[in-house]
């Protein structure tokens, strides 16, 4: 395994880390999930994903189960949750980032997991009602507190971004760390583009979701359909009906036949393609089963395989690539 800075801070984190999102408490069974973060942890992943509305909470009792009957010693693993979206109960105080839901759901997914603190708290989206201040001073005094070492945001604007580290510095308080973004080859702009002076001005960490776009980068569904999968799923037809548009379908044949003839699964080929990008700390895989995982926790041996010619093959297919701005 590989193990990469994440952003400007000491902490050093798997290069391909495991999240729970769709799956723990919902999708498999707790067996298998106690199986899959077993083969991660032993391949040397050290970062568990996690969030408090992934199941409505449940997600996290699993996960908190697991750890407590692995037993690992807790310098060895990263853990995260993420507040925002609430649990399953959704009162006006229950949900957002108010100083009050910040530290109640903080100490709450300390129970559900079971742990003393989280490593990596993240705000799950941006808070059109609360103040920035607020949240930012919340976040400080959990980090005060010990309850968390880091905190971030996910899927938040760089402008938004921009505005926690501002207020960070204004108070004398610790800003923002990592951002937690989708990229994968059809999701690509706030990575390559609007992040970019974030990166290179204040050390921003990623912890990247989805990097197969929700499945579609795995090549499962360029030839079967979606009975079984994440996409089949109740709730879940938002999901499916943007993952399969018929331009991302065609350029993931295409892509597909470029991982027939590299000798590698497309998803292989589309997660190596994400590390490859030098501001990228983490990739989150996902897994429903343990096949699958373990595929995918051999990604770092395709890495080598992408050369500028095979980068540029792949830039010919999807023809997406960001235009970078002028700093």
């Amino acid at each position: 395994m590989e193990y990469r800075r994440l952003g400007k801070s000491g902490l050093q984190v798997s290069a391909l880390s495991f999240g729970s999102w769709l799956t723990f408490g919902n999708q498999i069974s707790d067996k298998v999930a106690d199986e899959l973060m077993g083969l991660a942890y032993d391949a040397g992943v050290n970062f568990f994903d996690n969030a408090e509305g992934y199941a409505e909470g449940k997600s996290e009792i699993v996960m908190g189960n697991i750890l407590k009957k692995q037993g690992w010693n807790r310098e060895s693993f990263v853990v995260s949750s993420k507040v925002f979206f609430g649990t399953e109960n959704k009162g006006p105080n229950q949900v957002g980032l108010s100083r009050k839901h910040v530290i109640e759901a903080c100490n709450a997914a300390l129970k559900r997991l079971q742990v003393d603190y989280l490593d990596l708290y993240f705000c799950h989206r941006p808070d059109k009602n609360t103040p920035i201040e607020e949240t930012v001073l919340a976040m400080n005094t959990l980090l005060q507190q010990g309850k968390i070492l880091y905190w971030g945001t996910s899927e938040w604007s760089a402008a938004e971004i921009m505005e926690a580290v501002a207020v960070a510095k204004q108070y004398n308080l610790i800003g923002p760390t990592m951002e937690q973004p989708q990229y994968n080859l059809f999701e690509r702009n706030k990575v390559e583009n609007e992040y970019l002076h974030l990166f290179k001005n204040h050390g921003l960490g990623t912890t990247i979701w989805s990097p197969l776009a929700s499945g579609i980068l795995s090549g499962k569904y360029t030839n079967s359909g979606v009975e079984g999968t994440r996409l089949g799923m109740a709730g879940l037809e938002w999901l499916k009906d943007r993952t399969l548009a018929a331009d991302r379908m065609e350029k993931a044949s295409k892509l597909q036949q470029l991982a027939n003839k590299m000798d590698v699964s497309l998803a292989k080929l589309s997660i190596a393609w994400c590390l490859k990008n030098p501001n990228v700390s983490t990739v989150i895989l996902g897994a429903s089963k343990v096949s699958q995982l373990q595929e995918n926790l051999q990604v770092l041996e395709v890495l080598p395989l992408l050369t500028e010619d095979v980068m540029a093959e792949i830039e010919g297919i999807v023809e997406n690539k960001p235009k970078r701005p002028d700093f």
